[in-house]
């Protein structure tokens, strides 16, 4: 095995389609960890001192870890996308590599040329990742301080084959309530649509940012100007690889509701929404466009209606069911 430490963002174009290939071999394959999320993130929210290592096989690239050190703790380092805006993340390890790789990873980490650090913070691992146990496993053999967390939950619908067997999984009153909601936009001047036009996607993102910011105060503060040209740039390089999907719902001509999904290895993860209160607040603008959205995620055979991180009680009255994301923190002893 060998490793190389880079601190310079070339490393995101030097990697090429290298990177997004082991990803594809790797066992934790998700949207927050292919190049064009990393590169975005870090040129957009990074602060601090970038630190990838690489891990080759000969010469066949077998595992990224994708640090840095941020800015407010430069002893310590974290998983670029670490952590409010990137929900699943990890190391990129080829399948059947795993425990080679980290225990490579944790051999570069004690080399001459490492990074100093006193904490490794791996945020928002998926459940099922082998980070999670392999990697845990032998720091713990190696004498190393290991502490598991649980982060968060997330939601998470497994779709059925057919709508009506999805509202069946429902309770009856939020069946009786889809329904209704649905009836109601019908009986409007509604429609809801997909972006699929690159020459919309400017004045689509503008409209997704206003109703995201309309929809609570919170939100409102979240979406500041950094933000806002985060999720744009993100946006346009998420489309060019067909997995953005920008949705909305317009009522009298006028759009109401959005949402910010992927699409990716055949799942849907619904990233941001957004709808005005105001504006044909009473017709549940924002429980409607999710309702179309699970009902063309089924039609189109998607494997999984992915809410992500959060447990808002909307996600469950939808049906969804809790998955977990945890943290791994290794320590020097």
């Amino acid at each position: 095995m060998k490793t190389d430490w880079f601190t310079d963002a070339s490393v995101f174009e030097r990697l090429g389609a290298e990177w997004n290939v082991l990803l594809r071999r790797s066992a934790m394959d998700t949207v927050f960890l292919t190049r064009e999320w990393q590169s975005t993130w870090w040129e957009y929210l990074g602060a601090g001192t970038l630190h990838v290592l690489t891990v080759r096989d000969d010469a066949t690239l077998v595992g990224i870890a994708s640090l840095f050190a941020p800015a407010s703790d430069p002893r310590s380092l974290a998983l670029v996308g670490c952590v409010d805006v990137s929900d699943y993340l990890d190391l990129i390890v080829a399948r059947g590599a795993e425990e080679r790789v980290y225990a490579a990873l944790l051999d570069a980490l004690t080399q001459p040329d490492a990074p100093a650090w006193d904490w490794v913070c791996l945020c928002t691992l998926p459940a099922a990742s082998p980070t999670h146990t392999q990697l845990q496993a032998i720091a713990r053999a190696r004498g190393l301080r290991v502490e598991t967390r649980l982060h968060d939950v997330a939601p998470v619908i497994e779709l059925p084959a057919t709508w009506e067997e999805y509202l069946d999984m429902l309770d009856k009153k939020q069946r009786h309530e889809i329904r209704r909601k649905l009836r109601r936009v019908e009986e409007a001047e509604a429609r809801w649509y997909t972006i699929d036009d690159a020459a919309q996607l400017n004045t689509a993102m503008m409209d997704f940012i206003a109703l995201h910011k309309q929809s609570r105060p919170d939100k409102h503060l979240f979406m500041d100007a950094r933000m806002q040209d985060f999720f744009i740039a993100l946006a346009r390089r998420l489309f060019a690889c067909g997995w953005l999907q920008l949705q909305f719902l317009e009522i009298g001509g006028a759009r109401v509701a959005s949402l910010f999904n992927f699409v990716y290895q055949n799942d849907v993860l619904v990233y941001n929404s957004g709808y005005d209160p105001l504006q044909r607040g009473s017709q549940s603008p924002g429980i409607v466009l999710f309702a179309r959205s699970i009902q063309d995620a089924i039609a189109a055979r998607r494997r999984r209606f992915d809410f992500l991180r959060g447990n808002e009680e909307y996600k469950y009255r939808l049906g969804a069911r809790d998955t977990q994301v945890l943290e791994l923190h290794i320590g020097r002893q």
